[in-house]
């Protein structure tokens, strides 16, 4: 079975951390895109973060994020990940990660650029 799990969401206070894991299973992730989005209520799934396919794997943040997030991958583990620091009221949303042929952070269409969605975890910074 083709599958990305999630793991690591929660509560977190303004100007915390809290690192996001996604699992592959099925699939080799380091043949693939991958990155991290977030959907908040109301509003359209925003790409965060990828990494390319291409042999030099590239690196993209959103302006959002940069400075704040970090992706990267575990290819012993199959597994992605994102750190989270300084968080923010804003940053409040359902994280995804997701894998597929090319590194897109911007689209009409989302979801419609990857082969592979995780479930979303939800992550919430409160005070």
């Amino acid at each position: 079975q083709l599958e990305l799990v999630e793991s690591g969401g929660g509560v977190v206070q303004p100007g915390g951390s809290l690192s996001l894991s996604c699992a592959a299973s099925g699939f080799t992730l380091e043949y693939y895109a991958i990155g991290w989005f977030r959907q908040a209520p109301g509003k359209e799934r925003e790409g965060l973060s990828c990494i390319s396919s291409s042999y030099d794997r590239s690196t993209y943040y959103a302006d959002s994020v940069k400075g704040r997030f970090t992706i990267s991958i575990d290819k012993a583990k199959n597994t992605m990940y994102l750190q989270m620091n300084n968080l923010k009221d804003e940053d409040t949303a359902v994280y995804y990660c997701a894998a597929g042929e090319r590194c897109i952070l911007e689209s009409v269409s989302m979801i419609d650029e990857y082969d592979y969605w995780g479930q979303g975890t939800q992550v919430t910074v409160s005070s």
